[in-house]
């Protein structure tokens, strides 16, 4: 159970955080790297696990998350969803506006 706690503790320190196959600069897949761009151009700092180095995080996060898939964005504690939406709210500008709120909300 020790890695349940492990991502628990990750969600919870990290307001912005990005599980992806991976690293934003040297994404492993498309959808970590469409993901990865689509944080990078919000323009606020996030925070990534590369679950490739991390296979007991890569197995344990979809139960956890009941979302199997990745790339997971992660904002404010709060699962957002993978490349799909994180692509489809960056180009509405509410990626933007989610992350700028939480990241402001978080430094308060």
């Amino acid at each position: 159970m020790e890695i349940i706690e492990t991502i628990k503790e990750q969600i919870a320190s990290n307001t912005v955080l990005l599980y992806m196959k991976g690293a934003p600069n040297a994404p492993q897949c498309g959808f970590s790297a469409r993901a990865a761009q689509a944080l990078m151009g919000c323009g606020e700092k996030f925070a990534y696990v590369d679950i490739l180095q991390n296979p007991e995080i890569r197995t344990n996060l979809p139960k956890y998350a009941n979302w199997p898939t990745f790339p997971q964005l992660w904002v404010g504690g709060e699962l957002v969803g993978g490349s799909d939406i994180i692509s489809e709210m960056y180009e509405k500008g509410e990626l933007q506006t989610l992350i700028k709120d939480a990241v402001e909300k978080a430094g308060a």
